[in-house]
């Protein structure tokens, strides 16, 4: 792990125009911004099968980053890959700061993450017009009916060990509106456009991917969405970090 960043890093995710999910977008989008926000180099390759590249993960197992021998996936493995070669974000932190602060991550990718894939799986009218043609559209058919179908008992059986499967979408977002109540009261804290001041850590980054994917995405049921709109400060938060990292 001494080793130097790669210059030939490379991040894969899926295509994000026609296949790409709401919770795989958030993790890609979170895992492009940290690593932007670290001002390390790497290429973005779409392909259609980078969920199969993977070499496992907790929740969306994108995206998958390959850094020289290094294959790793997801938010939090790709940002301790970046810690032990101490490149990362944050080191100027205390640990009392750090803790917290990895409190806040913890709690924004379990919440939203449950809350992206509930979304996209539990809600028919979403699931037949925008998840089944997105997922299925890079498969032939008979194929893609049978990988909708392995994508949807996997999130079904996701949901289930959080305990979110008997949830109505009611309470799916009381605990987004929860979420976002603590999380802009942490930003309102700050004396400075990020989390913690000045300085940007990885709270900002997962924070800005999944809000930014929420607020920005069409779907049947706007719900998630909206609920996210009503913390102006979050939004304005939202387009802070997408001006300061997108062209960069």
């Amino acid at each position: 792990m001494s080793e130097p960043w790669p210059n030939d890093a490379v991040l894969y995710q899926p295509y994000e125009a026609e296949q790409i999910l709401l919770a795989e977008n958030a993790s890609c989008l979170a895992v492009k911004t940290y690593l932007k926000m670290c001002n390390l180099p790497y290429d973005i390759r779409t392909c259609a099968n980078a969920e199969f590249m993977s070499p496992g993960g907790r929740m969306t197992k994108l995206p998958v980053l390959k850094a020289g021998a290094f294959i790793l996936a997801e938010f939090e493995p790709i940002v301790n890959f970046v810690e032990q070669k101490n490149e990362a974000i944050g080191k100027w932190m205390d640990e009392d700061e750090k803790a917290e602060m990895r409190s806040y991550v913890c709690l924004t990718e379990n919440i939203f993450t449950m809350a992206e894939l509930y979304i996209s799986f539990m809600l028919k009218p979403v699931y037949d017009e925008v998840t089944a043609p997105r997922n299925g559209c890079v498969f032939p058919w008979p194929l893609n009916k049978i990988q909708n179908y392995s994508k949807r008992r996997q999130a079904k059986k996701m949901l289930k060990v959080y305990q979110w499967t008997d949830m109505t979408i009611d309470d799916v977002i009381e605990k987004v509106h929860k979420c976002c109540e603590n999380l802009q009261m942490k930003l309102g804290e700050s004396s400075g456009r990020y989390f913690y001041g000045d300085k940007p850590c990885e709270l900002d980054a997962i924070v800005f991917g999944h809000l930014f994917s929420v607020i920005t995405v069409t779907l049947p049921n706007m719900a998630l969405s909206h609920t996210v709109k009503k913390f102006e400060l979050l939004v304005k938060f939202c387009h802070v970090i997408d001006d300061l990292f997108k062209e960069k």
